[in-house]
């Protein structure tokens, strides 16, 4: 979408586990590091690593993937008719340098029944995404408003992520090209 051509995904498959101390921005900025630096391992000289984790945080609690529909619908009912916030952190590496900022986006959800829950749910969409929706799908509908990057709650923040992607001399051609 961005028209960054030429790249290869390489899923990081690491362990996903933080301390409970850590901030949310601490939190998404170390898994993000986490899985830039495995990846990183198996990169070549002057590639370029994107990595990114996102949580979301309903009333100090962390968030993350649900373990089973039971944990995804107890996510969804918790968050019915409440704010809650989305934090992405995303790493840059190339070569020695590595980067990593986070982006926090709120997301107010209305009130949504145990019937709609469990339909959702059904469909299996959000049993891979944290806080157990998907605004880009199905889960959309439950969102009233969003106070932020709309992307940050899809699972990567461009607007971020090209402004680390130009401070690691990273330039996408329609930018540079002059008509």
């Amino acid at each position: 979408m961005a028209g960054l051509n030429g790249f290869t995904v390489i899923p990081a498959v690491g362990d996903e586990n933080m301390p409970d101390s850590l901030s949310p921005e601490d939190t998404v900025c170390g898994l993000a590091l986490n899985k830039c630096r495995e990846v990183q391992a198996k990169a070549g000289p002057g590639d370029v690593v994107i990595a990114a984790d996102t949580l979301v945080c309903l009333e100090g609690k962390l968030l993350g993937k649900p373990r089973d529909k039971s944990h995804a619908l107890d996510m969804l009912l918790s968050m019915s008719g409440k704010k809650h916030t989305v934090y992405t952190g995303v790493s840059v590496a190339r070569d020695n340098e590595t980067i990593c900022e986070f982006e926090a986006t709120d997301v107010y959800f209305r009130e949504i029944s145990r019937d709609e829950c469990k339909s959702y749910v059904a469909t299996q969409e959000p049993m891979d995404k944290a806080g157990a929706y998907g605004a880009q799908g199905k889960g959309s509908v439950f969102i009233r408003r969003i106070d932020g990057d709309y992307y940050n709650v899809v699972g990567l923040p461009l607007c971020k992520t090209w402004s680390m992607l130009s401070k690691m001399g990273v330039s996408l051609d329609w930018l540079t090209d002059t008509p």
